[in-house]
């Protein structure tokens, strides 16, 4: 996996201040509000900050949650895991392995077969259909 490693200046330059809030500063988007979490389109969505697959539209389900939901990465090595105790509750962050974007959650209270729901903000994700890949 390549490492993506830039300035806070660079990031800024970069992102959206929305993609900024999110994925560098480990924001949330507000429930039901991203493009993404009633998206059906066969595809892959990938990191917004570099442009690394991360999802595919084959993994993706409705959890309800107002968020784009999916029970695994296209590649375990496309997302890194860190322990987030940050809203006085454990969960787990899900970031990009590649340049460390924030991109949401996982809970183990997915389908199976692997049991976890990784609910991901859309702001963090850009989604190529399945026909441009």
């Amino acid at each position: 996996m390549r490492k993506i490693i830039k300035s806070d200046a660079e990031w800024r330059r970069e992102l959206t201040p929305e993609q900024y809030a999110v994925c560098r500063q480990k924001g949330t988007e507000r429930a039901f509000t991203g493009q993404y979490w009633d998206h059906h389109e066969a595809g892959v969505y990938r990191c917004v900050a570099c442009g690394e697959p991360l999802f595919s539209s084959d993994t993706k389900f409705d959890s309800g949650t107002g968020w784009p939901s999916f029970s695994q990465p296209v590649d375990p090595a496309a997302v890194a895991t860190e322990e987030d105790a940050s809203v006085f509750m454990r969960r787990t962050e899900v970031i990009c392995a590649s340049c460390g974007a924030h991109l949401g959650h996982v809970f183990p209270d997915g389908p199976k077969p692997t049991g976890e729901r990784y609910c991901m903000n859309s702001v963090g994700l850009a989604f190529t259909p399945k026909s441009g890949e």
